[in-house]
């Protein structure tokens, strides 16, 4: 695991800076504190930053073929290079080290771009092809690695995180607008447009060929639901079984310590309970808690789990006080702006796994795969009410919003619109299901007459048109792995393990664990009202009943409760300061009620907490006076508006 950046200059003419690339690499160091390298040569450059996790002592990277034509800088995990690297020696390939990085080198040598083909495992990567003067960028099939550029008509850059293509002096950060209100509505960056303005997210399962001053980008992978499996259901459930043994077994390759976090839940905990039997190291295993009353507490189920599998168990608390103190941090590291106040518990939690390993193993995905949201099976019930009532179910949604303006029910006001919709919508993510209260109620007229409601929702909607249309769960599970999934959980994912250089793996987003699920009826997955119904099936055996048999409830941070009292005067200062009023966003009087409400009777938590994301991403980005880095301090502290 590791950071890559680079630079190609159309111009060949022209020379790469050595300096640029160090500084490039250099931004982003905490995703490889172990080891740097460089390659430049004329128009191109190459940068690395190595967290060494397979072959310790002859993994430095850059690295080259035989003849030197042909130079790599990778980041991620191939978990089936050992299989690979016998078919490539049988080849006549010549390797110089035990990594799985050479053999990405010597499958493009030997098979050009479709080399990606053959690759399983999480990856972003640049190989330089000297002889063809060809760039060839690449990302995993899921988007488990992040991979950004810039693109103008005389150079491209590119990197694991966006900071260190900040770091060439010719970037000047400025915002696009309207991924505001495509944030705002969604509550994270749907699609490979980011909040800088030319600055993308080459998207997951394709790769970009540059050649001279042209860059393709083409599509190498999608999920297909288009055949059902003719698996019986104990088949299939058998199958499961079988498929997931085998991924753990490659997830658990590694020369430095395995450890596991756990949610309590049954997918990290079913991954836990596979992994005990293939190892002899006694494992660590870690979880995180809350010192708000009144939230559920994770704690205990994980202690069974780590009990029962006798793990090293570790557990954390965070506080209000350390939610706030790492917000600007979080920013600065996830540098796209995300609703995801989970993620400041994942940071707390890896940085003190990083104590004791240097790889984790997250149950991250599972829902994706099999169904596991329960906003699925209300969504199926919805449909099948919409169905029953036909004409009738427009005013069935007025008397019910009616009805809810006295109940103030939670459900009432999430789903009571979206019965006089069309089906057109996936499970999480759905460019109606937000009212973007967040945005368009609390926008000046002057911003929001610049806005474009089809670029909003643009992100989504080709996802939306590819989806498959004769399932309903399968339609949900679909449009919300291309979205939700890749520009949200697994951002997340990513940007705060590498925060505190750990590697995390993801095994239920395995390819050809989530080609099987995507084989599979939506019936196997959502059934009645139980949500994962085969993944529960195959896992009951190996999970004690109690985390099988419990009703999910996510990753219960109580954010809501500290951003409505604890926080409450902090996140004014942050909102209504003078330079946030006068970006021209906002309503200040809009903001100011939103703020209210929230600490009254609560419900816009996520609107509050989106809104915070957001200007404190314009401060560390577009106010820094350079490169912005955490070693140097940021005044968060403006004028507080009259």
């Amino acid at each position: 695991m590791c950071g890559i950046c680079g630079k190609l200059i159309f111009d060949r003419e022209a020379s790469v800076s050595p300096a640029l690339i160090r500084s490039m690499a250099a931004s982003i160091q905490h995703r490889g504190p172990d080891d740097d390298g460089y390659y430049v040569s004329g128009p191109i450059g190459l940068g690395f930053r190595r967290l060494s996790i397979i072959d310790l002592n002859t993994g430095h990277q850059p690295l080259s073929n035989e003849d030197g034509s042909v130079w790599i800088t990778f980041n991620g995990e191939i978990y089936n290079y050992q299989e690979l690297r016998t078919f490539l020696l049988a080849k006549g390939h010549v390797f110089k080290t035990d990594t799985d990085t050479e053999v990405i080198v010597h499958l493009y040598e030997e098979f050009g771009e479709g080399c990606v083909d053959k690759l399983r495992g999480m990856f972003g990567f640049a190989i330089w092809d000297n002889r063809q003067q060809v760039l060839f960028l690449a990302r995993d099939r899921v988007g488990i690695k992040p991979l950004y550029y810039y693109l103008t008509d005389k150079e491209l850059l590119f990197a694991s995180e966006i900071k260190a293509i900040l770091a060439d002096p010719q970037v000047k950060p400025a915002v696009q607008p309207a991924m505001i209100d495509r944030f705002l509505t969604f509550k994270y960056l749907a699609g490979s447009e980011t909040l800088f303005r030319n600055i993308q997210k080459l998207p997951a399962g394709s790769y970009m060929i540059v050649r001279r001053n042209k860059a393709e980008i083409k599509q190498y992978w999608d999920l297909s639901f288009a055949a059902h499996s003719p698996l019986s259901l104990p088949d299939a459930t058998a199958q499961l079984s079988t498929l997931l043994e085998e991924t753990v077994r490659l997830h658990m390759i590694s020369d430095v310590p395995v450890g596991f976090l756990l949610s309590g839940g049954m997918d990290s905990t079913a991954l836990l309970s596979i992994a005990t039997g293939m190892t002899d190291r006694k494992l660590s295993s870690f979880t995180v808690g809350f010192s708000e009353p009144g939230v559920v507490d994770e704690r205990p189920y994980a202690k069974l789990a780590a009990r029962q599998f006798g793990t090293e168990h570790h557990e954390i608390t965070v506080t209000a006080a350390d939610f706030q103190q790492f917000l600007p941090k979080y920013v600065w590291h996830m540098e796209e702006p995300v609703c995801e106040p989970p993620a400041v518990a994942l940071y707390y939690v890896s940085r003190a796994a990083k104590e004791s390993v240097k790889v984790l193993i997250s149950g991250e995905g599972g829902d994706e795969a099999f169904g596991g949201y329960q906003t699925y099976r209300s969504l199926l019930w919805l449909e099948r009410l919409k169905t029953a009532l036909g004409p009738f179910k427009g005013v069935a949604s007025r008397t019910l919003a009616s009805l809810n303006q006295f109940l103030k029910a939670p459900l009432l006001t999430k789903y009571g619109p979206l019965l006089r919709l069309p089906s057109n919508y996936g499970g999480l993510s759905n460019p109606y299901m937000s009212r973007n209260r967040g945005g368009e109620g609390l926008y000046t007229e002057g911003f929001r007459s610049g806005l474009n409601r089809e670029c909003t929702v643009a992100g989504l909607k080709e996802h939306s048109q590819n989806a498959p249309t004769d399932d309903r769960v399968n339609r949900m599970l679909y449009i919300d792995t291309k979205t939700w999934l890749v520009d949200d959980l697994l951002l997340k994912a990513d940007k705060m393990t590498m925060a505190n250089s750990i590697e995390l793996r993801v095994p239920f987003l395995d390819h050809k664990v989530l080609e099987f699920a995507a084989s599979l009826p939506g019936s196997y997955k959502v059934r009645g009202l139980t949500t994962k119904y085969i993944a529960k099936k195959a896992f009951r055996q190996r999970v004690p009943e109690e985390i099988v048999n419990r009703k999910k409830v996510g990753f219960p941070v109580p954010y809501e409760s500290w951003l409505r009292k604890d926080l409450r005067e902090w996140v004014a200062d942050v909102l209504l300061d003078r330079k946030t009023i006068e970006r021209g966003y906002f309503e200040k009087k809009s903001i100011e009620g939103l703020i209210d409400r929230n600490a009254k009777s609560g419900g816009y938590s996520k609107d509050v907490f989106s809104l915070v994301a957001l200007e404190l991403w314009h401060r560390v980005f577009l106010e820094a006076p350079a490169v912005p880095s955490m070693g140097h301090p940021i005044d968060y502290s403006y004028q507080r508006a009259d």
